[in-house]
C-alpha cells in the first residue's frame, strides 16, 4: 500500500488546492445539481456499466450544422434522464472513445450526416458491420469511420445503433445552425430517449426471462 504524505503549508502563505483538471469529454447523469465533468477513465471501470446504455454525440462546434450532435449531448444533460441513460459529448470521435464501447452494452451514436435528404431530416440506423455506416457522415468521418472499423474487431461488441440528423452544408469556423436543423431538435431528442427506454425494457425483458 502506497503512503501518502501529508503536505503541510508554509505559514506564511495561505495554500490553495489546485483547480481541478478535467477532461473535453463529460458524462452527466440524472442528478438535481449542475452536472459534473467526469475527468478519469476510471468511471468506465470501476461501475459495472453493461447495463447502462449511452448516447454518444459526436460533431464539431466550430462547423455549424455539423455539431448537432455534440449540442444534443448538452441539451439533454440539462434535463432529467432515467438511471440507465448516460452521456457522452464525444467530440469528433476516435480511437480514445474505444474503451467505452468495452464498457457499455449498447451505445446510440448521434451525429449529423450529409445523405441528401432534406436538412433537419432525422433517420435511425441499426448497422450491424462498419460497412453499414452511412458514407456521408460530416466532416469528421475519417476518424469516427477508422474508430467504427476498430470497434467491429473487438471481441466485446456492443449493440450500436445510429441517429443521423441530415445537413446540407457546412460552415467552418461557426457556431450557427440553421434553422432547419434546429427545428429537427425536439424530434432527435425524443427519437433518443424513446429508443433509449424501448430497449432497455427489451434488456429487463430478457433478463426476467433468464
Amino acid at each position: 500500500m502506497k503512503t501518502l504524505r501529508k503536505w503541510k503549508a508554509p505559514r506564511q502563505k495561505r495554500a490553495h488546492p489546485p483547480e481541478p483538471k478535467l477532461s473535453v469529454e463529460f458524462l452527466m447523469k440524472n442528478t438535481s445539481e449542475t452536472p459534473q465533468g467526469i475527468s478519469s477513465d476510471s468511471f468506465y471501470f470501476e461501475k459495472d456499466k453493461s447495463g447502462s446504455i449511452l448516447v454518444l454525440g459526436v460533431g464539431n462546434y466550430l462547423m455549424g450544422d455539423e455539431s448537432i450532435g455534440v449540442r444534443l449531448i448538452e441539451s439533454l444533460s440539462q434535463r432529467p434522464i432515467p438511471e440507465y441513460l448516460d452521456l457522452l459529448d464525444g467530440g469528433t470521435g476516435g480511437f480514445l472513445l474505444l474503451d467505452r464501447f468495452q464498457a457499455y452494452g449498447t451505445v446510440i451514436f448521434v451525429d449529423a450526416t450529409m445523405d441528401g435528404k432534406p436538412a433537419g431530416t432525422v433517420s435511425l440506423l441499426r448497422p450491424k458491420f462498419a460497412s453499414d455506416f452511412p458514407k456521408a457522415l460530416s466532416v469528421h468521418d475519417v476518424g469516427l469511420k477508422d474508430m467504427i472499423e476498430a470497434v467491429y474487431l473487438m471481441d466485446h461488441q456492443p449493440d450500436l445503433y445510429l441517429i443521423t440528423i441530415s445537413i446540407d452544408h457546412i460552415n467552418p469556423m461557426s457556431v450557427a445552425v440553421s434553422p432547419e436543423v434546429l427545428n429537427a431538435f425536439p424530434e432527435a431528442i425524443d427519437k433518443t430517449l424513446s429508443l433509449a427506454q424501448t430497449l432497455h425494457k427489451q434488456a429487463i425483458s430478457v433478463g426476467d426471462h433468464l
